[in-house]
């Protein structure tokens, strides 16, 4: 679709894009395409597609013979794409981070920048077969980034014990209108059991914020301070926090199979201070 094109559709709805929605449309449909070959869908799969816009990508999943769940915070552009596909699409208004998600197999979406974060990890507890997002190439980097780079983050690692992930194709921002600020990347996300084990996922995840909220930081300073972690930690002083393993090393230092180790001590020493009080 043209930059004219979206224009008129815009100006027939009555709308001018919305920056609080993170509203950039796609201009080359190539790249729709190749997302679409990308997740392989296939004729009745249930592919969940979250902020469809004006529906160019949903057009590309409902040729390839998809069962579409579009989710869109938008009103005017749900009833856009009802009346463009009919009842060969779900349209659904909600804000996707919020709501309730149908059952789906896939996701294909060119997601708002804005919601990038809660929604990978929102999908990620749901489940499904593959995803294929189109994000901030920025984001993108950070999903993928090796320990001791400055990419390496929170993010990295929760998406490393969860799936695996990477960066399919690059997209320059002269592809969409608006144009935004920033360059696209389409990431391509495949759920996989966790490649080592920790004694408590959750406890896995709030240590990983805590060290990651702090990454100048060194370890034990970094669990002392954050209160995310503050029952694992309680009645435990300063010094046995130093004899953590890693604790005089940063964040960034340290694979998520250290960051699992780590956890795993924390807890340890946590029920044992406990147990002797």
């Amino acid at each position: 679709m043209r930059a004219d094109e979206v224009k008129a559709v815009l100006e027939s709805l009555g709308k001018r894009p919305t920056k609080r929605l993170g509203q950039n449309f796609m201009l080359n449909d190539s790249v729709l395409r190749d997302m679409v070959r990308h997740a392989d869908v296939r004729d009745g799969d249930r592919v969940l597609e979250i902020g469809p816009g004006m529906g160019n990508l949903t057009d590309e999943l409902v040729r390839a013979g998809a069962k579409v769940i579009a989710v869109e915070a938008d009103e005017a552009f749900v009833r856009f794409i009802e009346r463009r596909f009919g009842d060969r699409v779900q349209a659904i208004h909600a804000d996707a981070v919020k709501a309730f998600l149908p059952e789906f197999d896939k996701v294909v979406s060119n997601l708002p920048y804005q919601i990038s974060s809660p929604i990978t990890f929102k999908l990620l507890d749901q489940g499904f077969k593959v995803a294929v997002l189109m994000v901030q190439k920025e984001f993108a980097e950070r999903m993928v980034a090796k320990p001791g780079t400055d990419d390496y983050g929170r993010l990295s690692v929760g998406v490393y014990f969860r799936a695996e992930c990477e960066i399919v194709m690059n997209i320059p921002r002269h592809f969409f209108w608006p144009q935004p600020k920033v360059d696209s990347c389409v990431v391509r996300l495949v759920p996989r059991p966790p490649p080592f084990g920790v004694c408590d996922a959750d406890a896995f995840r709030r240590v990983t914020q805590a060290v990651f909220s702090h990454r100048r930081k060194m370890i034990s300073n970094s669990l002392v301070r954050d209160p995310i972690v503050s029952d694992l930690v309680r009645g435990v002083d300063a010094e046995k926090l130093r004899g953590l393993p890693y604790s005089d090393r940063r964040p960034e230092e340290l694979s998520p199979e250290q960051i699992g180790e780590l956890t795993d001590a924390v807890i340890e020493l946590g029920r044992t201070v406990r147990r002797t009080a």
